[in-house]
C-alpha cells in the first residue's frame, strides 16, 4: 500500500500496465489497448455476419435511414449560402463571373500536417476460408464465435501435410474487413452502437447487439492484443465509456466484459474525464468530436458537471456524407453510385477524401483527387476528378441544417423506461410493481448475473439532443455552471478530443465564433492571441 501511495503514476501503468485492457467503445470505431502501450489500435466497431436469407438488407439497421425532405434541402441550400458568405465563396448556384479582380483560391493537392495523402483504392474483402483437411480426423474444432483470419487448420496425429480441399464463406468478419464486403454476398453488416448509444430497435432486437458485442470484442482480444481465452482472468478491464451512455447501458457492457469475456475486474471512467487528467488539467471543458456524436460537457476539479452535457446528433461521418452531396450538386462528381448508407466501402473512401482534403479556411478551396467507384464485387475503378468547395463540409458543425444528421437518426428510444430490463425484449409492456417494493426495482425481470439482481436504476429520462452548432453548444454548456468565476476558467480552458478535431482550421473557427458568442469577448480575444 506504501508503494502505491508514492509511485509515479506512469511507473506503475509501466509495470503493471501490461495486465490491464482499456477498451474506449465508440458509435463507428472502438479504440483498444493495454494500458502500458503507446497508442491502442483503433478498429471500425461492426461486425458482418453470415446470412442466408436472400431478400434481406446488408446493413441490419438500414430501414432506420430516411430520406432528405424539401424543407431538409431548403434549409440545407440556405445554410450553404450563409457558409459561403463567411468563407468568401460563391453562392451554392452562383455561376463564376468574369471579372478581373481573382478570388482567393487554396489548394490542397498533397497539403495537410495531420494526414498523409492517400489515393490507393480498397480492396474487397475475401469472404472465403480456405479449409485444409488432414488425414486423420481433427482433434478439437474452434469456438463458433471466434473466426481465425488466418487458415483454418485441423491438428491431427499424422504429420502428414494438410491438403486443400474447398473453400467456405466466413461465418463472421470483423473490423475493417466487415465494411469491405461486397453487398452482392450473404453478409449483413452490424453496427452494435448507434450516434452514442446501443442500437436496438425492431430491426436489431437486443439480445443480438450484445452477441455482437461479445463476438467482437472476443475477435480483438484474440486477434489484435493476443489474450487467449484461458488467460482472460490474469486481466482486469477499464471501460472508458462515452457521456451518451445511460447507466443501463454501461451495465449490460459491464456484463459483457465480466461474465462473457471472463475480465477478473472492470473499472468504468468516464470519456471526458480521462480526456482532461489524460492533459494534466482538472478544470476543462470536454468536446468530444466523434464521427456520429458531438459531445460537450465541463470538469471542475476532476468531477464531471452533469447539467453542463450537451449531444450533438452529428460528426465526421455527417461531414463525409455532406461532402459527396456538395460535389455532386457543382457536378464535380463522377457519374458512379456512391451510397454510404448501404455500401459501406464507399463511406471508407469518403472518410479518406475528407481527411485528406476538407479543412476550415477563407477563399475557394479545391483539390484534383482520385475517386473510386465499387461495384459488384469487382475490381475498383478510379476517376481523376477535381473537388470543389472543400472548406464547406466542416463548417456544418457550425451550422447542423447543413449536414441534416436527421438521414442517419439515433435509434429509437422507446424501450427506454425506468421499469424496464434491458435484457427483455419489453418493449410496450406495463410492468406490475409491489407496493412493498423502492421504486426503480420490479419483481421477476432480472435474467442477468446475479450481481444485477438488486442493483439500483435511478429515476432518469433519455439524454437529450441539441440541435444548435458547435460553438452555441459550448457557450451554453458553459454558461449552464452559473457561476462567473468557473466560466472564466472554462472558456479559457477548451479541449478538443476526437478525430474531427484534427480538422484543419478548426482550433481558429471554434475560438472565432466562441468570442462572438462569449460574455468576456475581451477576455477570450486577448487569451486566444497568446496560445
Amino acid at each position: 500500500m506504501d508503494y502505491l501511495k508514492t509511485v509515479v503514476p506512469s511507473q506503475l501503468l509501466l509495470e503493471r500496465g501490461s495486465n490491464l485492457v482499456v477498451i474506449n467503445p465508440g458509435s463507428a470505431n472502438i479504440r483498444v489497448g493495454l494500458a502500458n502501450q503507446d497508442s491502442p489500435f483503433n478498429i471500425p466497431h461492426c461486425i458482418a455476419r453470415r446470412t442466408n436469407q436472400f431478400s434481406k438488407l446488408n446493413v441490419q439497421d438500414q430501414l432506420l435511414n430516411s430520406q432528405v425532405t424539401t424543407a431538409q434541402h431548403m434549409e440545407r441550400e440556405k445554410a450553404y449560402d450563409v457558409i459561403a458568405s463567411l468563407l468568401k465563396i460563391p453562392f451554392l448556384d452562383e455561376e463564376v463571373a468574369n471579372n478581373s479582380v481573382p478570388r482567393k483560391m487554396g489548394r490542397v493537392d498533397g497539403y495537410n500536417p495531420q494526414n498523409t495523402r492517400k489515393d490507393g483504392a480498397f480492396t474487397w474483402t475475401d469472404i472465403h476460408v480456405k479449409d485444409l483437411k488432414s488425414s486423420v480426423a481433427p482433434e478439437s474444432s474452434m469456438d463458433k464465435s471466434v473466426i481465425n483470419e488466418s487458415l483454418v487448420q485441423h491438428e491431427g496425429t499424422d504429420s502428414k501435410e494438410p491438403t486443400l480441399t474447398k473453400r467456405k464463406f466466413r461465418e463472421v468478419i470483423c473490423g475493417e474487413e466487415a465494411l469491405r464486403v461486397s453487398p452482392t454476398e450473404p453478409y449483413c453488416l452490424r453496427r452494435p452502437i448507434r450516434r452514442g448509444h446501443l442500437n436496438i430497435s425492431q430491426h436489431y432486437p437486443m439480445q443480438q447487439v450484445l452477441e455482437d458485442l461479445h463476438a467482437l470484442w472476443d475477435w480483438i482480444l484474440l486477434e489484435k492484443l493476443h489474450i487467449p481465452h484461458q488467460e482472460r482472468s490474469l486481466y482486469s478491464a477499464i471501460l472508458v465509456v462515452p457521456e451518451t451512455f445511460d447507466n443501463r447501458e454501461i451495465k449490460e457492457i459491464l456484463s459483457i466484459l465480466l461474465r462473457d469475456l471472463h475480465f477478473s475486474s472492470a473499472v468504468v471512467h468516464q470519456e471526458g474525464l480521462a480526456a482532461v487528467f489524460g492533459n494534466g488539467l482538472s478544470t476543462a471543458c470536454v468536446v468530444n468530436m466523434g464521427a456520429q456524436v458531438t459531445s460537450v460537457i465541463c470538469i471542475e476539479d476532476g468531477v464531471a458537471l452533469p447539467n453542463t452535457e450537451k449531444t450533438l446528433p452529428f460528426g465526421g461521418e455527417d461531414i463525409s456524407r455532406c461532402l459527396l452531396w456538395t460535389q455532386r450538386h457543382h457536378q464535380t462528381w463522377p457519374q458512379i453510385r456512391t451510397d454510404i448508407l448501404t455500401k459501406p466501402i464507399d463511406l471508407l473512401m469518403l472518410n479518406r477524401l475528407k481527411e485528406s482534403y476538407c479543412e476550415i479556411k477563407e477563399g475557394e478551396l479545391d483539390a484534383v483527387a482520385i475517386v473510386h467507384s465499387y461495384e459488384d464485387a469487382m475490381p475498383a475503378g478510379s476517376h481523376k476528378t477535381r473537388l470543389t468547395a472543400l472548406n464547406v463540409p466542416p463548417m456544418g458543425l457550425f451550422y447542423p441544417t447543413l449536414l441534416i444528421p436527421d438521414l442517419y437518426p439515433p435509434p429509437p428510444r422507446s424501450w427506454f423506461h425506468d421499469y424496464e430490463d434491458m435484457l427483455e425484449e419489453t418493449w410496450h409492456i406495463e410492468l406490475p410493481r409491489r407496493s412493498d417494493m423502492p421504486d426503480g426495482v420490479y419483481p421477476g425481470i432480472n435474467v442477468g448475473l446475479p450481481m444485477w439482481d438488486n442493483y439500483p436504476f435511478f429515476s432518469m429520462k433519455p439524454k437529450k439532443e441539441e440541435k444548435v452548432g458547435l460553438a452555441e453548444a459550448i457557450t451554453n454548456s458553459i454558461l449552464s455552471t452559473g457561476r462567473i468565476d468557473l466560466q472564466r476558467k472554462l472558456f479559457c480552458s477548451i479541449q478538443l478530443i476526437g478525430g474531427v478535431a484534427l480538422t484543419g482550421g478548426l482550433i481558429p473557427a471554434v475560438e472565432e465564433r466562441l468570442v462572438s458568442l462569449s460574455l468576456f469577448p475581451n477576455l477570450l480575444s486577448s487569451y486566444f492571441k497568446h496560445i
